[in-house]
């Protein structure tokens, strides 16, 4: 019999789902006997320990990754007439937090080896609107923080973490949701600690923002009928805290595998049409993302996925080019590094329980993709 070709997907939840199917069918079933769905024991549990993980003091749940950028940007005071410093290289929830808050964008390039935001092209960036800068750990990578908040204090700023994609990322030794003023992490289904369905945190040390926090995800409210704030409803539901709980104490052997995955692929995808990214010093890169450019992007994108193997494109238009944010009228070829990523990145298969044989085939296939 002839042998069938190794098909991998771009991403595969069953492995992980097979591994701890008794543990998330139990937390179903604790939550169910328990009969308290919002703000309970399992909420209050999963926010200590998600705070001890990421080495903060505090971990407020709500409903997504969205709504937690928004709520630390309005905690902050954030507002109309107000300027956000922000890559456009990312997705867009990172921007629309900004629009949603009232305030505005004000891009700025990143380093292409790194694809986060470059330092040294911030202060130029600072005017007198200038609030706070919005740091993105993207693909799994934390920004290089330490500049960053050097020039934020210089300016009196604030710095708000985008750690979406960086669960379990350190950077000198300290983790995404430790580094900046407040972090906003996102638990959609496909990150590397992903409830089963929406959900999101924000995370911080400091005290009085983390109750603003709260109240402003709970309508505004301190206590019952008690509102402070004109608010929102965004809260993390006892169902996806007690799942998230569940697969937490997992996390890091799940990143280490992803780990052990980018290292195969460094060694071994030796096509010169392909670049490979970067992990910077001072860095643990989880990986959420393994981003390769290649100038024929869409031919090797092509030539993957004919041969069984998954891709993705993160992300295909940057923020100041898509039509959302037309009013701001940044023309084609203002931003050119993040241009130039979104033109030529393609995501390959990277996710727990892949197997040797899948890596290996997605190699090969890249291997032997000729421009």
């Amino acid at each position: 019999m002839v042998a069938q070709p190794i098909t991998v997907p771009f991403v595969s939840f069953r492995p992980m789902e097979r591994e701890l199917d008794a543990d998330l069918r139990a937390a179903f079933a604790r939550v169910l006997d328990n009969s308290w769905y919002i703000e309970g024991k399992e909420d209050a549990a999963f926010e200590a320990a998600f705070a001890d993980y990421c080495g903060a003091k505090y971990c407020v749940g709500c409903g997504n990754g969205l709504d937690a950028l928004v709520l630390i940007l309005k905690a902050l005071g954030i507002g109309p007439g107000d300027e956000v410093i922000v890559p456009s290289n990312t997705f867009i929830a990172t921007v629309l937090a900004i629009s949603y808050a009232g305030a505005t964008p004000v891009f700025v390039e990143p380093v292409l080896a790194s694809y986060n935001i470059d330092p040294a092209r911030i202060e130029a960036a600072i005017t007198e609107k200038t609030k706070a800068i919005m740091a993105v750990h993207l693909y799994g990578q934390c920004a290089d923080m330490d500049p960053i908040l050097e020039i934020a204090r210089a300016h009196g700023l604030k710095v708000v973490e985008d750690a979406a994609q960086a669960h379990g990322a350190t950077y000198k030794g300290r983790r995404a949701g430790s580094l900046g003023d407040a972090a906003g992490f996102s638990f959609y289904p496909g990150k590397n600690l992903g409830a089963l369905g929406d959900a999101g945190c924000v995370t911080t040390s400091d005290k009085a923002l983390a109750e603003k926090i709260r109240a402003l995800g709970n309508y505004g409210s301190d206590y019952k009928y008690h509102h402070i704030y004109k608010g929102q409803n965004s809260r993390l539901d006892e169902m996806q805290a007690a799942f998230l709980a569940a697969k937490l104490p997992h996390l890091d052997a799940m990143n280490a595998q992803r780990r052990t995955i980018a290292a195969r692929y460094f060694a071994e995808i030796t096509n010169p049409a392909v670049i490979l990214p970067t992990v910077m010093p001072g860095c643990e890169h989880v990986f959420h993302i393994f981003a390769v450019r290649c100038k024929n992007r869409d031919a090797l994108e092509k030539h993957l996925n004919e041969r069984g193997v998954g891709t993705n494109k993160h992300y295909p238009t940057p923020i100041h080019l898509q039509g959302a944010y037309k009013e701001l009228g940044i023309p084609a070829g203002a931003l050119p590094l993040a241009e130039e990523i979104s033109a030529t990145e393609l995501s390959l298969p990277m996710y727990y329980g892949m197997t040797e044989e899948q890596v290996t085939a997605v190699i090969d296939a890249v291997n032997s993709f000729k421009e």
